[in-house]
């Protein structure tokens, strides 16, 4: 809602933004940078609420203050009537717990509440078996904790609430990381969670994200469907593997055998016990700890060759500085994975890093291909389930994506 016949309301704390700078918020994206305030009225502290206007004294929105980030507001509401306060968390997390009540039947992983796509701007709520996970990424949601650990307490059949505020972006927003019991039960060592017919392991302390990938459970089913149908008996190579849990789906697939590579020892170290919960029995071990882009090459010098490769790296652009690097890093374990290929082999590859969009990428993968003078068809496109949605006026929350290509 604009101002009355030029009227100027005059609430504190406010930002005014620039002239002409209002256009993204009228048009609901929730970030307001640095770059697009003219003044800070009311000496506002760390996450408390503002109120937006632009030059002219119209109404904007309302946003949670970021003094140290360049992101310096984030919007909680475009309505000019509505309060932030506990019960606007309340209803908020309720909502967004709800649309994803559907999944219940299929898993007892979900992510409940999607940061911005939620209209929650650095909010993150994960659930495992009961198990809440949650990590207040923002100023903003830092300054709400209180009211943000009372309302998803109040979400159904919650063992307890436990905090992964432990990521670099808490640094960038000046907040000191954070992590621990807030509320009941604490977590056990590793939750045993179940998707669909499968059963993966998660480590909610020290694990990748919040203890485990939600966000490639729709891409698993993909890969399943592709190995049952094409690979059954065939070698797999799954490189990042983290915990393997595309080596699970895999194996229940029909796959021969699975070469996991990964870093980290102790990500290797689950799984034994996957395959166990999965009653799995690999004919030889199949894990290798080391740097990915090493081991390609080692096995491209050796002559390896493989019938599918899963490619699952970290995101690997961090800031738009580092994105000719990524796309390098990017185009390059691709092309070494094309190498190993055997002729109309499959390659599953994947990209975390929001900066690397889906055209971006395929134009990665397109010069991988020329390089390594094989032909690659799409055959699907991969991307994020239901649980991440991407509010249309935020496409920065659309991060994941990946390709099914065979290669000739």
């Amino acid at each position: 809602m604009g101002a009355i016949e030029g009227e100027t309301r005059l609430t504190d704390p406010r930002i005014i933004l620039k002239p002409g700078r209002e256009k993204s918020i009228r048009q609901r994206h929730p970030w307001i940078f640095s770059g697009a305030i003219q003044e800070i009225v009311g000496s506002p502290g760390m996450g408390d609420t503002v109120d937006v206007f632009d030059r002219q004294g119209g109404w904007l929105a309302r946003a949670g203050y970021s003094p140290y980030s360049q992101i310096s507001a984030r919007i909680w509401t475009w309505r000019e009537s509505e309060t932030v306060d506990e019960e606007f968390f309340v209803r908020a997390i309720c909502r967004a717990a709800e649309n994803r009540s559907a999944l219940k039947t299929y898993t007892t992983g979900i992510r409940l509440v999607n940061a911005e796509n939620d209209g929650l701007p650095g909010l993150i709520v994960d659930t495992y078996d009961g198990y809440l996970v949650i990590q207040l990424l923002s100023a903003g949601a830092e300054h709400w904790r209180k009211e943000i650990l009372r309302a998803v307490s109040q979400l159904p059949n919650v063992k307890g609430v436990f905090e992964r505020s432990d990521v670099e972006v808490r640094h960038k927003e000046g907040l000191p990381p954070a992590l621990g019991v807030l509320l009941g039960q604490e977590p056990p060592q590793r939750i045993v969670m179940a998707e669909g017919d499968w059963k993966f392991l998660v480590d909610v302390r020290q694990g990748h994200k919040t203890g485990f990938y939600l966000d490639q459970r729709e891409n698993r089913s993909a890969l399943a469907r592709w190995i049952s149908q094409n690979l059954r008996g065939k070698e797999i190579l799954n490189v990042f593997s983290y915990t393997g849990a595309f080596a699970v789906v895999a194996y229940t697939s029909g796959a021969g055998y699975v070469l996991n590579v990964d870093s980290s020892e102790a990500a290797l170290s689950f799984l034994p016990e996957h395959y166990s919960l999965n009653g799995i029995r690999p004919a030889q071990d199949g894990f290798l700890a080391g740097n990915a882009f090493e081991v390609l090459r080692g096995f491209r010098d050796q002559g390896r060759a493989f019938d599918m490769i899963i490619l699952d790296p970290p995101k690997l652009a961090q800031s738009q500085r580092g994105l000719t690097k990524a796309t390098r890093a990017y185009k390059d374990i691709n092309w070494l994975s094309m190498r190993l290929l055997r002729p109309n082999g499959y390659l599953a590859s994947f990209s975390c890093s929001g900066l690397v969009d889906e055209d971006l990428f395929q134009k990665i993968l397109f010069s991988a291909s020329l390089d390594a003078g094989r032909d690659v068809q799409i055959i699907e496109r991969l991307g994020q389930p239901m649980d991440h949605p991407v509010r249309l006026s935020f496409p920065e929350g659309k991060y994941l994506k990946g390709f099914i290509c065979r290669i000739a």
